[in-house]
């Protein structure tokens, strides 16, 4: 949701496109299912569809110096035609020319060159600086509505109409003379005739500048601006305006004064607004992570998507069942039904991250762990809050347990102690704090008898601990910053995996280490959850990867490909119907348990 444009309807008004991390999602308007595009490297920054539908093409962020790749993609097919690369850094936006025969591509803040590239011969023709140097950076290029020879590209007190002379190779600026008026150029939309463009700025109003002398004619609203910036822009055969602004305003404009017509409210800042056919609907994206679907004649929204716009930590299910499931991430915990992938409750605390949830087993409260040191307990069905524990760690509490009785919390802190909370009716009192951590706490799993638990630590140690008499039993030391922790079911053994990229099993009593199994070729494993028979484990981390393992065997049965960012946490439902993991980049994936 955070990219501008980022949301797009398709052509063939079947399909809507959106990118997430580093892949890109094909979603069917009717039966909700998705295909993805799966081949940059790195986060995508922009995306685009040609006027016939039939290629996409896409830009990608990448480490400072070296070459971001555009790709250009076959829709029908939804395979990779060609990688175009020659901008640095990050590529800013794109734009194909009307009849698809160019592709116009705008590099970031340090690269600043504006490209032309032949779509059939897959190859740049010419480029240069984008904006002029007494002007800021560019940061949008959009093409003529008739001709694939003109483009304007606008940004911070600039905007330039080119065309390209194909016959020298040069694209050749023209500086649209705009008076005194300073703005940053946010959106620009051409009007279907290509006499006029309009340019929304951050200041909250609208220039409208003729493409024939590069003048600007006029801009407005003259006196009540739109708060917070015009972000997107509609033009409609009429030569009304739809307009999307930073506050979350949906506005229908008419006239040169561009009068509202018609407005609604949405959560979050506007950052696309798309048609679909000749725009009897238009879809609204905000950065809040939400998808609207717009009728244009009653002019009300209807959510049709929703999900974190923040990575999420922590997933869990209830005991024993597998319809619903709740997710934390920063400034919210969700629950979702699994059936229908709807989300069914927000509850929301404003800029606090919740590190890790748990639902207790009677299914009267959820309890969390915030990065404000406090614990807070909310009703799974209201989301009310029933009690708040202050002060619970002192650098944020960062791993949450509960006993099977639901009379006691184990919780874990930044600062490396583990303490154990007695919870009555109405009251709450800390019963033992065990000190032996001295870093932060990652895991907590407790055995089924409530007599014993196992803590993990990004000190390198993991610590099995009596919870009736308080003292330690066992201390496991590893080479590792332990992220994850097992029970087997029959628990005599447990596993954990962390840093080293190993899962290790260990003996419970003697604390003596079993075997250690590779778990992955890169990156830290950071979640880890077993089956109830004890027979298969999933694990998933900064490789992307979810993989399901044999237990007895310690070899990789499965392997899930789809996220685009580091999986923070995965589980196996209670029924083994699904695998749900969730990531950084704020997704939630559902896998089909094999």
């Amino acid at each position: 949701g955070h990219i501008i444009c980022g949301l797009i309807c398709h052509p063939d008004k079947e399909h809507i496109l959106y990118p997430l991390g580093c892949t890109i999602v094909i979603q069917e308007l009717d039966s909700k299912k998705q295909t993805f595009l799966r081949g940059h490297t790195d986060n995508v920054s922009c995306i685009v569809v040609s006027k016939d539908g039939v290629y996409v093409a896409s830009g990608q962020v990448t480490f400072m110096g070296f070459k971001a790749d555009i790709i250009l993609w076959d829709f029908q097919k939804e395979e990779l035609l060609a990688r175009l690369s020659l901008h640095k850094g990050n590529v800013e936006d794109l734009s194909f020319s009307p009849n698809s025969r160019y592709l116009m591509s705008l590099g970031g803040q340090d690269d600043g060159s504006v490209v032309v590239w032949d779509v059939a011969k897959r190859e740049g023709i010419c480029g240069s600086p984008a904006s002029p140097r007494s002007a800021g950076n560019a940061t949008v290029v959009v093409c003529s509505s008739c001709r694939d020879e003109m483009f304007v590209t606008a940004g911070n007190g600039t905007i330039r109409v080119w065309e390209l002379d194909l016959a020298n190779r040069k694209i050749r600026p023209t500086e649209c003379q705009i008076g005194k008026v300073k703005r940053l150029m946010m959106c620009v939309r051409m009007a279907a005739d290509d006499n006029v463009f309009y340019v929304g700025t951050s200041s909250g109003d609208i220039l409208q500048v003729n493409t024939h002398n590069k003048v600007m004619i006029e801009y407005g609203p003259q006196k009540k601006k739109f708060s917070s910036g015009v972000t997107a822009l509609l033009v409609l055969k009429t030569g009304d305006l739809i307009v999307g602004t930073g506050g979350g305003v949906v506005a229908l404009c008419k006239g040169s004064n561009y009068k509202i017509m018609k407005q609604i409210q949405v959560h979050g800042a506007v950052t696309s607004l798309t048609r679909r056919g000749q725009g009897h609907q238009v879809f609204v994206g905000t950065n809040e992570c939400q998808i609207y679907r717009i009728n244009y004649t009653e002019f009300k929204e209807e959510l049709i998507a929703a999900c974190h716009n923040e990575a999420v930590h922590d997933i869990v299910f209830p005991f024993g069942s597998s319809k619903v499931f709740a997710t934390c991430s920063k400034n919210d915990i969700r629950v979702w039904h699994t059936p229908e992938n709807r989300e069914l409750l927000r509850i929301i605390v404003p800029n606090i991250t919740c590190h890790a949830i748990e639902i207790m087993r009677d299914g009267r409260s959820i309890i969390s762990a915030w990065n404000d040191g406090k614990i807070r307990a909310f009703t799974p069905e209201t989301g009310r809050l029933m009690y708040m524990i202050n002060h619970a760690h002192s650098l944020g509490v960062t791993a949450i347990a509960a006993t099977s009785d639901s009379k006691r919390i184990i919780s874990g802190g930044g600062e490396g102690q583990v303490r154990i909370w007695e919870i009555g009716e109405r009251t709450h009192k800390l019963v033992e704090v065990l000190k032996e951590h001295v870093c932060a706490v990652s895991c907590i799993k407790i055995k089924k008898n409530d007599q014993e638990c196992v803590t993990t630590s990004l000190d390198r140690t993991c610590i099995v601990w009596d919870i009736v008499r308080f003292v330690r039993k066992q201390m496991f030391l590893a080479n590792t910053l332990f992220k994850c922790v097992c029970y087997h079911p029959e628990e005599y053994q447990i596993i954990t995996s962390g840093t080293d990229r190993k899962v290790a099993y260990w003996e419970v009593f003697d604390g003596s280490p079993i075997r250690e199994v590779e778990g992955s070729v890169s990156g830290t494993i950071n979640g880890m959850d077993i089956t109830s028979d004890g027979v298969h484990f999933v694990t998933g981390g900064d490789d992307h990867l979810v993989k399901l393992w044999n237990y007895d065997e310690g070899a990789v049965t499965h392997v899930g490909v789809g996220h685009s960012g580091n999986i923070t946490r995965l589980k196996i439902c209670p029924e083994k119907k699904y695998i749900v993991s969730v990531s950084a980049d704020g997704a939630i994936l559902l896998w089909k348990y094999p």
